[in-house]
């Protein structure tokens, strides 16, 4: 009869023990639930920064396109007129 209740009593310790461990593992998977929602919301950030700095980079980069294609014809017009003042023609 001892050996039973002890059998019932190791039982019913496992059985607190596993609802521990249970109740444990529910809590962490709440809190990695939680995480990987706000690396999710962070990543979701990232790329709509990652985007403006691209769509930025590209505006930039037509700027200066224009800018060196002004500058580009500005030079060889500056060339004909300072060629044609060495030359003497008017």
């Amino acid at each position: 009869m001892d050996a039973i209740k002890k059998k019932m009593q190791m039982l019913k310790l496992d059985k607190e023990n596993a609802l521990d461990r249970a109740e444990q593992a529910e809590t962490d998977k709440k809190a990695a639930e939680d995480r990987s929602k706000q690396l999710e919301d962070e990543l979701r950030e990232l790329e709509k920064k990652l985007r403006v700095t691209e769509d930025e980079r590209d505006r930039v980069t037509e700027e200066f396109q224009t800018a060196e294609e002004k500058l580009l014809t500005a030079e060889e017009v500056a060339t004909k007129v300072s060629g044609k003042d060495a030359h003497g023609l008017p």
